[in-house]
């Protein structure tokens, strides 16, 4: 079975109470259709005979026909239901896979294409148990209408027999086609919406340029093909309404000869001639299951959607617990003789000052070069051994704990991923990522995050109030070491501001996105560029404070500014995707390549 018909039938059997509702309703009304004929036509016999029992056949058939009234009712409600039901229960699946994926989602999918899919597709799916229960139901007359017409005369159940079986080729049809098309439909809607979120993402850029026109015809571009897949389902859905529907007189018609030649030769009464024209029409019925099919192929080519970011991978957690202590110093780094100091892209020789601390592609510590001393106690020595992912490799790099480290290159050189990686934001693909000794996948998912705390370029803030978004711990001692408390506490209601009540700028948000970190980190922090928004004023005491940090952790920040990269103990010089040196600011200075990273900034 495909994955995508497993989930279909994963939402039919865990959509709660309602597809059984769904179900009863069904059978109920297709067992009073069914019934109504032969009592129609035994009211029909005992008027004609002028019987006793005339009554209670009209009565019946009044009764029978509230029955099915009252079920086709319930039903529609039921169906309301159970889609709201499935959907909201797949929506929720969906959510948590998303966001225990993290950026691996967000690297596949664009956002407007996971906004696509958990809402709108993931409703379709939820649409399924009410087109299973509704063609399955179909079938409940189809059966009912052949074992009848069996009972009448089995010589009027071939004919009906036979327009079955055609129906039952052409609905096959319309499935498979059906289903490929509303995926292309599907397709191109994920591809507006994709394209429409990255525009308002982009809104003020496009206002400034004075290209919403041509933005606009950028966002709709794939319009033209949804257009063209919407026909396609309408043409599918023609034809095979038209192929299936004329069978329904042709069984009817056949029935009735079939019936006329009985009634004439006195095997058949006129009120069975009634009931076997009646359950002609009732077995042919399943025609009418065309829109059950089209909901059951947007829910299958839905499902396939869905199913492609539910088996997207999430990172596993493991049972361990960071040391109290470390055990020891961080694993020594590996000495190369001179000789084995690589030629710089010059020509010349890189200096061991500038090699410091680097092993693997870049060389091993020179002698004599200068050594980061771990901090207090080396609590948070974070370690790289053979890492490879995305362009990226680290053969080996150790990050003493209670230091404060830089991580500097141009643009796509690698800094926000080996920040990403320290932080267990991403995985490598090859290698391992240690924090005082202990893999990171082999840690407990809350022991992790209550260990690193990490302050974003663009921080999205979580929570009901100020306070919340800044997060449990001392909340106004982190928003002070990130210079945020002063503006906080000029909010309406300070920390207890709700967030939607309090409008700030973008370095205001980077202060909370910055506090946030400070509050939880307990044994390194990460700064992916944190600082860009704020001020010179700003930034440098933000800077002062990371380096003054009370609680000795260990501090890894991108940066792109000169004064940051001097400020750090240790600056991890990246080029195309490699650790190009290790080594204090004002050893790296003289190299030329090393001042260009800063575009002429000057020390």
């Amino acid at each position: 079975m495909r994955a995508q018909d497993r989930l279909v039938l994963d939402a039919v059997r865990r959509g709660g109470p309602w597809p059984a509702v769904l179900a009863g309703t069904a059978l109920g009304g297709a067992a009073a259709e069914l019934a109504l004929p032969y009592a129609i036509g035994r009211a029909v016999d005992a008027l004609l005979a002028t019987g006793p029992d005339r009554v209670f056949w009209l009565g019946l058939c009044v009764a029978l026909v509230a029955a099915a009234t009252l079920c086709e009712s319930l039903g529609v409600w039921a169906r309301g239901a159970s889609v709201a039901h499935a959907a909201s229960r797949l929506r929720l699946r969906v959510l948590r896979h998303v966001l225990g994926a993290g950026p691996l989602m967000t690297r596949r999918f664009p956002e407007g294409e996971l906004v696509t899919r958990a809402g709108l597709n993931a409703e379709e799916v939820g649409r399924a148990p009410e087109a299973v229960t509704g063609a399955l139901s179909l079938m409940v007359p189809t059966v009912g209408a052949l074992v009848a017409l069996v009972l009448i005369d089995p010589r009027l159940a071939l004919a009906l027999v036979g327009g079955v079986a055609v129906i039952l080729v052409v609905l096959r049809a319309f499935l498979r086609a059906s289903t490929a098309i509303a995926g292309g439909y599907q397709e191109a809607q994920g591809e507006i919406a994709g394209r429409l979120v990255d525009a308002l993402d982009g809104a003020r850029t496009i206002a400034a340029a004075g290209t919403a026109a041509t933005e606009a015809r950028r966002v709709l571009a794939p319009l033209p093909r949804l257009r063209a897949h919407g026909m396609d389902l309408w043409r599918a859905n023609a034809s095979s309404g038209v192929r299936a529907g004329l069978v329904v007189p042709l069984v009817e018609v056949a029935v009735l000869a079939a019936g006329g030649l009985l009634l004439a030769a006195g095997d058949l009464t006129v009120g069975e001639l009634y009931a076997a024209a009646r359950y002609a029409v009732l077995g042919a019925s399943l025609s009418s299951a065309l829109g059950y099919f089209g909901g059951l192929a947007r829910a299958r080519s839905a499902a396939s959607r869905v199913n492609d970011i539910l088996t997207t991978p999430t990172p596993s957690y493991g049972t361990r617990t960071l040391p109290e202590s470390p055990n020891g110093p961080p694993s020594p780094q590996t000495v190369t003789s001179p000789a084995e100091v690589p030629a710089s892209p010059e020509g010349g020789v890189v200096s061991s000052s500038s090699m410091a601390g680097v092993s693997g592609p870049c060389g091993g510590k020179a002698a004599g070069s200068p050594r980061i001393a771990p901090g207090r106690g080396g609590r948070g020595t974070v370690e790289f051994r053979d890492v490879v992912v995305d362009g990226l490799a680290v053969p080996r790099l150790v990050i003493p704990g209670g230091s404060v480290t830089a991580v500097v290159g141009r643009s796509g050189s690698g800094k926000s991923l080996l920040a990403a990686l320290a932080a267990r934001l991403a995985d490598p693909a090859r290698g391992t990522v240690l924090l005082d000794g202990v893999p990171l996948p082999e840690l407990t998912r809350a022991g992790l995050r209550r260990a690193v705390g990490y302050a974003f370029e663009r921080p999205v803030l979580v929570g009901e109030t100020v306070g919340e978004a800044i997060g449990p711990g001392s909340v106004q001692a982190a928003a002070r070491a990130a210079r945020a408390d002063d503006f906080v506490r000029r909010l309406p209601s300070g920390y207890d501001t709700p967030l939607d009540a309090a409008p700030m700028s973008g370095g205001e948000r980077q202060r909370l996105g910055l506090a946030r970190a400070f509050a939880r980190g307990e044994r390194l922090l990460v700064l992916d560029d944190a600082t860009s928004s704020l001020d010179t004023v700003t930034e440098r005491q933000v800077s002062l404070a990371l380096t003054a940090d009370p609680r000795g952790r260990t501090r890894i920040v991108v940066a792109h500014r000169l004064a940051t990269a001097a400020r750090a103990d240790q600056v991890v010089w990246l080029h195309d995707g490699a650790v190009r040196a290790v080594a204090p600011h004002h050893d790296l200075w003289p190299d030329p390549d090393y001042r260009a990273v800063f575009q002429g900034a000057t020390p």
